[in-house]
């Protein structure tokens, strides 16, 4: 969608957006973009949804100045704001006022100056890294204003001297080593979660403003790694809408079938991680053989097996491999009698629904507060499936359930994967016999020229909505002013600390196997 937005000045932008919020029922906060705007100064893009019409809007808001720049919070609003408004803090430096934490987010407590700003200076020189470990604060601040309209800063101690802290992660095999989850315990009770994120953070989006758009193509495939296919698709996706290029029906095909392959690939991944973390070392090996057969019919098309750099600016980078059709058939039958073959082994299990059921809650409403989309979210009861709801390529020509739980605990998040598969091979077996004839490419000039505006396009992930914001400026419309990625698991980390608070430590690790985050995709 193309990006008309709503502008309120500094005085009325709170009030204005609790209307937005409250007597529009613009309940769903899809994503906060900071961004320096050059002249106009720094400040923040709001997109947001409706969630009972699908109707999205956007709100820009500008931020007093550069120095000491400040915004009202709206995590009083959305609960998922609060750590968005911590990554643009700790990426443009504005101080978000009444949020209760303004630490950074991904850099170091004690890196200098602010990387989204235009005038960072990128010089190695100036940007060593220290060999030495984090010095971590135990507070952090909170900002308002005073009586004279000046900011002001009070420390808010993080734990209390009775606190019991412990570090799950980041050296711990289910944080995948690149995610530490500070812990708050009394006795064996979780009190409170506090996420550090960050430990592979890699600037893609500060790179990919000194980048043409093919060569940013790349990062796209290291960020989810479980969902390449959909990360390129929402990047390619927002350029072609901004271009105005028309793909043809060959194109949109070929790239459902990918990303519901991609799907099957996640979902099975997701299971055989269940089953690890659970200790069902059977039902793990189960799950991994069938990934493989996944990985095999997409690897003769695209090359690859965990990386797929497949879709490009215009189509596909290449045509599906001769045998591909025929291959997809077998995969469908072959996947089929497994489903059961799961629940039989797994799901059935005692053992699993113990440890699953009534575990981890979250509601709808919060599930919608902290932008839990995905499963998470319809195990909540939440219909926000992007191909539902913003149908693209074949996605609104077949047919397909949403799958919808209620009890939103880590039994229903399960389940709700494990139906999806069902469903995505339920759409392969629509497609696959009838690709059309015609190109996999419309060809593009040498050189990608985006037209001047802002946009955000979005697809269905495999852990929810993956969504990339762009602003080109017609000074340079090779490389994006401004790119924006809304990650899949930054929302469902952030949900960890009202999913826990209460729940046995020794069922953390389980509640994050049916969250299925994937840390790449957080820190880009």
């Amino acid at each position: 969608m193309k990006l008309n937005n709503l502008e309120f000045n500094l005085n009325n932008f709170a009030s204005e957006m609790a209307k937005l919020r409250n007597e529009k029922h613009f309940d769903f906060l899809v994503t906060v973009v900071g961004e320096d705007f050059g002249e106009e100064g720094l400040g923040c893009i709001y997109i947001l949804e409706n969630t009972n019409t699908n109707e999205r809007i956007s709100v820009k808001a500008i931020a007093n100045g550069r120095d000491d720049a400040y915004l009202p919070s709206v995590c009083n609003l959305w609960k998922a704001a609060e750590l968005l408004e911590r990554e643009v803090y700790d990426f443009l430096g504005i101080k978000f006022l009444g949020n209760p934490d303004m630490r950074r987010l991904y850099l170091r407590s004690d890196f200098q100056g602010y990387p989204l700003r235009k005038d960072f200076d990128t010089a190695p020189e100036k940007n060593i890294a220290p060999l030495f470990d984090d010095p971590e604060p135990n507070y952090t601040m909170q900002y308002s204003l005073d009586d004279e309209g000046k900011l002001v800063a009070k420390k808010k101690a993080l734990f209390t001297d009775d606190d019991y802290v412990v570090n799950i992660g980041p050296q711990h095999p289910a944080t995948h080593g690149v995610l530490r989850l500070q812990t708050i315990l009394d006795g064996e009770t979780i009190k409170k979660i506090y996420p550090h994120c960050g430990y592979i953070h890699r600037g893609i989006e500060k790179i990919a403003e000194s980048y043409s758009y093919p060569q940013s193509l790349a990062f796209t495939d290291r960020m989810d790694y479980l969902s390449a296919m959909m990360n390129r698709h929402a990047f390619v996706g927002v350029v072609e809408e901004a271009m105005g290029i028309e793909l043809t029906d060959r194109i949109h095909y070929i790239r459902t079938i990918m990303d519901e392959l991609q799907r099957l690939d996640s979902h099975l991944l997701f299971y055989s991680c269940c089953a690890q973390d659970l200790g069902a070392l059977t039902a793990f090996i189960y799950g991994m053989r069938d990934r493989e057969h996944v990985l095999n019919v997409m690897e003769e098309t695209t090359g690859g097996r965990l990386i797929q750099n497949y879709y490009r600016i215009g189509g596909c980078q290449d045509d599906i491999d001769i045998n591909f059709v025929q291959n997809v058939k077998k995969l469908c039958t072959y996947m089929k009698p497994m489903f059961k073959e799961y629940r039989d082994i797994f799901t059935g299990n005692v053992i699993l629904r113990n440890r699953f059921k009534g575990v981890g809650k979250i509601t709808k409403e919060n599930a919608i507060g902290y932008g839990c989309t995905g499963g998470t979210g319809r195990a909540a009861g939440w219909n926000n499936d992007v191909r539902k709801n913003h149908p693209y390529d074949m996605y609104d020509k077949v047919d397909f359930k949403e799958i919808i739980y209620s009890n939103g605990d880590s039994f229903d998040r399960y389940i709700v994967r494990m139906d999806e598969m069902e469903q995505s091979v339920h759409i392969l077996e629509q497609l696959i016999d009838n690709i059309p004839a015609g190109d996999f490419y419309v060809k593009q000039k040498p050189i990608i020229r985006v037209p001047e505006g802002q946009w955000y396009y979005s697809c269905e992930g495999s852990r929810g909505e993956i969504g990339v914001y762009l602003d080109s400026r017609a000074e340079n419309d090779k490389s994006p002013y401004r790119l924006k990625f809304r990650p899949m698991g930054l929302p469902l980390v952030s949900a960890m600390d009202e999913i826990l608070s209460g729940e046995k430590i020794a069922d953390l690790i389980a509640v994050g196997a049916s969250l299925d985050y994937v840390i790449p995709d957080i820190d880009r």
